[in-house]
């Protein structure tokens, strides 16, 4: 099985001490995210094919990475880096601590082990299309040789993403927008060009009616990649999250609304205070990321 940690969460930033527990015992629990239902996912020797690792901040992790490498186990780290105004993230690191962080995982670690995020392009006063121009310019040429892909994808507002935009957009005083599809595609198709030009395969997450141009479909949980890293084939199978995701099996262990990064168009955070609130609620020591929510 094909571990993913996490895209409900940053595991590697905030909780990295749990995992390296968890990944010691041999197995996490991972609570169902409708039901609350606990489950054991084996994490023990043989029982896992790879990770996937979701982050904004990979260094906390990396004696993790080390400890993988070491035992032979593949590993991709998906790494996102916009570069956005703190009106729409909030407590990120500064790009170039992302970016240098980039390089140095690439150097340590082949540059197939991270895939650059610029993910997902938001549409506001502060970031318009040139600003995604220039942008997708300056981060494609200074982790051009380190990476190799970049996995893009529009905005998708979810009705807690329009919240969470709407009450930052009052409080900075700035405007946003949802295009119509025709708009994002075009400029998508954009920022592929620049990336491609940049020596880059340029890939789209989940939104076929999107593709085009330099884009290809974007394979997120890449068995392929992780075959490559490992130097042997795995046998997983493809199962998709939803429309249009060619990603392999996996199971994630992380835990939604528990991110305090701030990004007000996530679709992983309900409510920042809380994901702030789950952060002083976490256990190291815990067979689960986060301990039963407290009645509301």
């Amino acid at each position: 099985m094909i571990i993913s940690a996490s895209y409900r969460t940053d595991i590697p930033a905030f909780y990295s001490a749990w995992l390296r527990t968890r990944i010691a015992a041999g197995y996490a629990m991972v609570r169902n995210p409708y039901s609350g239902k606990p489950s054991r996912v084996g994490l023990g020797p043989g029982e896992v094919d790879g990770y996937v690792f979701w982050t904004r901040n990979a260094r906390p992790a990396r004696h993790i990475f080390e400890a993988l490498a070491q035992d032979g186990v593949p590993f991709v780290v998906q790494y996102t880096v916009t570069g956005y105004p703190s009106a729409l993230e909030q407590r990120v690191p500064p790009v170039e601590d992302a970016l240098a962080e980039i390089v140095s995982l690439a150097k340590q670690f082949g540059p197939r082990t991270v895939v650059w995020r610029y993910d997902p392009v938001f549409w506001s006063s502060l970031t318009p299309p040139e600003f995604h121009r220039e942008n997708v310019a300056r981060l494609s040429h200074a982790l051009a040789g380190s990476v190799d892909e970049v996995t893009v994808s529009a905005a998708h507002i979810y009705r807690k993403t329009r919240r969470n935009t709407e009450e930052s957009a009052r409080r900075n005083r700035f405007d946003w927008r949802d295009p119509e599809p025709e708009e994002k595609a075009a400029l998508l198709r954009e920022l592929a060009g620049i990336a491609s030009e940049a020596g880059l395969r340029p890939t789209l997450c989940s939104q076929p009616d999107l593709l085009g141009g330099a884009f290809s479909p974007a394979r997120c949980i890449d068995a392929d990649r992780l075959a490559e890293i490992a130097g042997r084939p795995l046998k997983v199978r493809q199962k998709g999250n939803r429309p249009g995701c060619l990603c392999a099996e996996s199971r994630d262990i992380g835990s939604y609304d528990s991110c305090p990064h701030g990004c007000v168009y996530c679709y992983a955070v309900d409510r920042r205070e809380r994901a702030k609130t789950a952060v002083k609620r976490h256990d190291p020591a815990g067979e689960t990321l986060m301990p039963p929510a407290p009645a509301e």
